[in-house]
C-alpha cells in the first residue's frame, strides 16, 4: 500500500518521476484568477485558517453542502471555529473528490501539517495551523511569494479605475507582478438588470455619456486602452453559450435603444448584439496582442432561493449542455476572415466537448503562434485528476501537448497553488505511462523540456511577458 500524499504521489512511473523532479520547482504564473487586487495590496494577517480557508471558497462550500452542514456553518454568522470543525467533520468522506486532495496539499505545504484531517484531529490542527498563522508567513503577498508565483492576473471589470493595480506597480517590494485582465461579461449580458447600472459606471470611467452602440465600442475601445497601459495581456468572457447572429449598424442601434427605454429583448436580439460586440472586441484584442479566453458552458444561479438569500460566485453554478460547435466556428471564422483573430483560449466546462474544441484548434491555427489557438486545461468541475487526464489525452489526440499553456488556478483563495503541484503530478503522470507503456521514446532531455514547458514556459512566451 503507498504512502498517502507522500513523494510519489500521483507519479506512478520513473519516467513520471523524472518529468515531476524538473518541472516542481518552475515559477507558476497565474494568468488567470480571482483574487482581489485589493487583498493583495493590503496585505492583511487572516485572523485564522477558518477566515484564511474556507472564506469565500464556494469550492468547499459546495462539498460542505453535500454532506448535509447548516448554512450557517458554511456562509452564515457561526465562528471561525464552527466553520473549520463542521469542515473537518465532513471532509474523510469526500471520497474521490479533489478537494480532498487539494485540502491536504494545502496543510502540507503551506502548515507542514501531514496528519489527514477528521473531526478526530480538527481541534489539534485548527490550534497548531492557527499558532503558525500567528508566528507570520500567511499575509496575500507572503503566500504568493511562498509558492514561487511570479505574475498574478486578476480579473476586472472595463469600468474599474484600477486603483490597486496603479498602487503595486509602485510598489518595488513586491517582486511578484500584478496585471489586470479585461472581464467584459457585464456589458456583454445586455439582458440583464444589472446592465443599466454598470453602462453608468462606464460612463463615469469614460467622463462620456453613452447614447448607441457605436458609443459603447467607443468607451470599450478606450478602456482597453487604459488596461493596456497598465500591462493587461489578456481578456477573459465566460458564456453559457456562443452566440452567433449576425446583424447590421443600423439594427444593432435599434437594439441598443431598446435597452436604454428599459424594453425587453428577444433572444435573437440579444445574440445579435453579443456577436456583435465580441467580434468588436476580439479585433481589437488582436491589435493590442491579448489573449482571449472563452470559458463556455457554465449554466449559473441554478438555485433561485439561495441566489436571492445570498448572491452569485456562492457554489450553485453547474454545467451546461448547449451545444456549441457550429456558432464557435462562425463566430472564430468571421474573425479571422477579418485577419483579426487574436490568440485563443478555448475553455469548455462540459467534457463530452472536449473532442469538440480539441477539433477547432486546428481549424484556426497559423504561424502567429505556438500553438495560437488552445484548448485551456480542464477547468472548475473537471479540474480533477479525470478531468485533467482526458482534457490533455483530448489535446494530445488532436493538437499538440508540448506547447499546451498548462493549468489556471480560476480561485479566490491565496492558499489554492498547490494545484499547480497536483496539474503537475497528473500531467508528469499521463505522459509518463505513455514513455512506460513505449508510446513515447525516454528521452529526458526532451521530456525534462515537455514538463518545464507545460507547466510554466509555453504561457510566458504565449502571454508575451518576460516574467524571469
Amino acid at each position: 500500500m503507498k504512502e498517502f500524499m507522500g513523494e510519489d504521489f500521483l507519479l506512478d512511473s520513473e519516467p513520471a518521476k523524472k518529468m515531476f523532479e524538473a518541472a516542481k520547482d518552475m515559477p507558476i504564473f497565474d494568468w488567470h484568477c480571482h483574487l482581489s487586487p485589493k487583498e493583495i495590496y493590503e496585505n492583511k494577517k487572516p485572523a485564522d485558517i477558518a477566515e484564511l480557508w474556507l472564506s469565500g471558497d464556494h469550492y468547499k462550500w459546495r462539498v460542505m453542502r453535500s454532506y448535509g452542514i447548516d448554512e450557517r456553518l458554511i456562509t452564515g454568522e457561526s465562528t471561525g471555529y464552527e466553520k473549520f470543525s463542521a469542515f473537518s467533520k465532513a471532509i474523510p468522506y469526500f471520497v474521490g473528490n479533489p478537494m480532498y486532495h487539494w485540502s491536504h496539499l494545502e496543510l502540507q505545504r503551506y502548515f507542514d501539517i501531514y496528519e489527514p484531517l477528521s473531526e478526530k484531529t480538527a481541534d489539534k490542527i485548527w490550534k497548531e495551523a492557527n499558532e503558525k498563522i500567528e508566528d507570520g508567513g500567511f499575509k496575500p503577498r507572503e503566500l504568493i511569494t511562498r509558492s514561487n508565483v511570479v505574475c498574478v492576473c486578476t480579473t476586472d471589470d472595463p469600468a474599474d479605475t484600477l486603483e490597486y493595480h496603479k498602487l503595486m506597480a509602485r510598489d518595488k517590494s513586491f517582486k511578484c507582478r500584478v496585471l489586470p485582465a479585461f472581464r467584459p461579461d457585464k456589458a456583454l449580458n445586455v439582458e440583464l438588470p444589472t446592465f443599466l447600472p454598470w453602462l453608468q459606471s462606464l460612463e463615469k470611467a469614460v467622463g462620456e455619456k453613452i447614447e448607441s452602440f457605436a458609443g459603447l465600442k467607443a468607451a470599450l475601445k478606450e478602456r482597453i486602452m487604459f488596461f493596456d497601459a497598465m500591462g493587461c495581456r489578456a481578456s477573459d468572457q465566460s458564456f453559457s453559450y456562443i452566440p452567433y447572429e449576425p446583424s447590421d449598424d443600423i439594427e444593432l442601434e435599434l437594439i441598443f435603444s431598446k435597452v436604454l427605454y428599459k424594453k425587453e429583448l428577444e433572444k435573437i436580439e440579444v445574440d445579435k448584439y453579443r456577436t456583435a460586440l465580441m467580434t468588436f472586441l476580439a479585433c481589437e484584442y488582436a491589435e493590442k496582442n491579448w489573449v482571449m479566453e472563452l470559458h463556455i458552458g457554465a449554466m449559473r444561479n441554478n438555485n433561485s432561493l439561495m441566489f436571492k438569500k445570498i448572491g452569485p460566485d456562492t457554489g450553485y453554478d453547474s454545467i451546461g449542455d448547449d451545444l456549441i460547435a457550429y456558432r464557435l466556428s462562425r463566430f472564430l471564422d468571421s474573425v479571422s476572415s477579418a485577419n483579426k483573430l487574436p490568440k485563443t483560449i478555448l475553455f469548455t466546462l462540459n467534457p463530452m466537448y472536449n473532442y469538440v474544441i480539441g477539433a477547432m484548434l486546428g481549424n484556426f491555427q497559423n504561424s502567429d503562434a505556438e500553438s495560437k489557438i488552445q484548448f485551456g486545461s480542464a477547468w472548475w468541475f473537471n479540474d480533477n485528476i479525470d478531468g485533467m487526464e482526458k482534457q490533455m489525452k483530448a489535446l494530445g489526440n488532436l493538437g499538440c501537448l508540448g506547447k499546451f499553456v498548462g493549468m489556471v488556478t480560476d480561485s479566490r483563495s491565496f492558499l489554492s497553488y498547490p494545484r499547480h503541484e497536483y496539474f503537475r503530478r497528473i500531467m508528469c503522470s499521463l505522459i509518463g505511462n505513455m514513455v512506460e507503456k513505449g508510446l513515447y521514446p525516454p528521452d529526458y532531455d526532451i521530456l525534462a523540456e515537455t514538463a518545464r514547458d507545460i507547466s510554466f514556459n509555453n504561457a510566458e512566451k504565449y502571454f508575451g511577458l518576460k516574467l524571469c
